[in-house]
């Protein structure tokens, strides 16, 4: 007996089985191998169905705003400073009353380097370059380069002992998808929040980037690979005139002449459907027309910032040279989501400038005080509309920084990458408010136990979400403990 809804049993159409007949051999052959590797085995895909766009329990969030600071800002002297680098500057780690942290059993447990550190370049502790104080109801220490966020640690949870391996900059795109530079790559964390839901929006892609990666090496921080390209994210532009590559119409072309090509093709894709009914690419292809064409009118709109008052717009200090070109995109972020995109990955500052191999403090002081208002600005923007119920706010840096001086080339005022102990922080929907998180040892050097991998952050995310990204799995894809993580319970109300 057939069944109707066995698709090996439906009808086949005489060009498309032509077709596969003509393939015959070369199918049997990938077939064969594709079983030997467990790709089509009936028993990992006989009950596996994609997500239907649901959560798969209560979600306390909607959608995600994650902040990320390229290059590597210093835990100490943003979010964790450590007033012993004062009391033991200029003085090696053995001189010190603590553990030597080149010592510790954590060091080599959590390092797996492409080019192996050479520990001993770490010969002196570097004090902190910028005074602190405590602020909040729970008296969280804040530096000074941070005055607008210090007025908003009431919202904030911190979690003061994230760690990582990689320690060069291919940590960048480890923190975005669990996976060091010698691993295969893996989805980023915004593939897997809009594979899981999808978008809230149909005229609007379901994962923006602002100011993202232009570099192919960054590029992993922003794709979807084995996904599959729907669920990339989707770099924008902030001018409301061309936001998109290739997304404006010609100007010899009419509106009319545009909807009609496009009627054109969705038209010729449905038929190509009709024929291939199970071929995703198709249906794939159809939806992206669709998406571009709704996309023409809806980003503009979506990104104007000179639709907001002049009181919002310098709430995010764009009236300032200085922190404009951050506001304008935490302020597109909050009007994105408002406009039902799920995920929205912001890049407030150029790829790579918080790292600050010498000269820390005129570079911590100078980028700080690019992003701090605007930050600020849309931590209090969403508190104001109720958004901070709904709208999840992460942000993160790839590593921190160490607390010995840098000293190669005979540095004497920067600090060097540091995989093994820093600081990120969480706000907004289902997140405990004004809360500290884990610690640093005495040096802020290493994350104490138990510390949490980089993919305890994605899992806190999905879990916010109402997602488990063990459930999200694909077939043949199977992926590594460490790539789940665990949800920051700690941090979670």
């Amino acid at each position: 007996m057939l069944h109707s809804n066995c698709t090996s049993c439906r009808p086949t159409s005489r060009r498309t089985f032509l077709s596969d007949v003509g393939m015959g051999f070369t199918g049997l052959a990938l077939g064969s191998m594709l079983h030997q590797d467990g790709i089509s085995r009936a028993s990992e895909t006989s009950t596996w169905s994609p997500p239907n766009g649901n959560p798969q329990f209560a979600p306390k969030a909607k959608s995600v705003i994650w902040i990320f600071l390229s290059g590597g800002y210093s835990q100490v002297e943003t979010f964790d400073p450590k007033p012993a680098l004062n009391r033991y500057a200029g003085m090696t780690f053995q001189q010190t009353p603590f553990e030597n942290p080149l010592e510790s059993p954590l060091h080599d447990k959590r390092s797996r380097a492409v080019i192996e550190q050479v520990r001993d370049k770490y010969s002196k502790i570097y004090p902190l370059q910028v005074g602190y104080s405590k602020r909040g109801e729970l008296g969280i220490e804040v530096t000074d380069w941070w005055p607008h966020l210090a007025s908003c640690v009431d919202e904030m949870a911190f979690v003061r002992n994230m760690w990582t391996t990689d320690n060069d900059h291919a940590a960048e795109n480890q923190i975005h998808t669990g996976r060091h530079k010698l691993d295969e790559t893996q989805p980023s964390i915004g593939a897997w929040v809009t594979y899981g839901l999808g978008s809230h929006n149909e005229n609007l892609p379901q994962f923006v980037v602002l100011g993202g990666p232009t570099r192919a090496d960054t590029k992993p921080s922003i794709d979807s690979y084995y996904l599959g390209p729907k669920y990339a994210g989707i770099p924008l532009a902030l001018d409301p005139n061309n936001p998109l590559p290739y997304g404006k119409r010609g100007e010899d072309v009419l509106a009319a002449e545009q909807q009609n090509e496009f009627e054109l093709a969705g038209e010729l894709n449905r038929l190509a459907a009709v024929e291939y009914p199970e071929d995703d690419a198709v249906r794939a292809r159809i939806k992206s027309y669709e998406l571009a064409f709704n996309m023409q009118m809806a980003v503009p709109e979506a990104i104007g910032a000179s639709r907001e008052t002049l009181e919002c717009q310098n709430l995010y200090g764009l009236n300032d040279a200085n922190t404009r070109v951050a506001g304008e995109r935490m302020l597109a972020a909050r009007r994105l989501v408002e406009r039902g995109v799920r995920f929205v990955q912001v890049f407030p500052s150029p790829y790579g400038v918080w790292d600050s191999h010498k000269a820390l403090k005129t570079n911590h002081a100078n980028q700080s005080a690019k992003v701090d208002r605007p930050v600020a600005g849309l931590l209090k923007d969403l508190k104001r509309r109720g958004m901070l119920n709904d709208v999840l706010v992460v942000f993160c840096t790839e590593f921190g920084r160490t607390p010995a001086v840098e000293e190669r080339g005979g540095g004497t005022d920067g600090r060097d990458h540091h995989p093994h102990g820093f600081t990120v922080w969480f706000a907004g929907a289902g997140v405990k408010r004004g809360h500290i998180h884990g610690a640093t040892d005495e040096l802020g050097f290493h994350a104490l136990a138990p510390g949490h991998y980089v993919t305890d952050i994605h899992a806190t995310v999905l879990h916010l979400m109402g997602l488990d990204g063990r459930r999200l799995e694909v077939p043949g894809r199977k992926r590594l403990d460490i790539d789940h993580g665990a949800p920051i319970m700690e941090i979670i109300t």
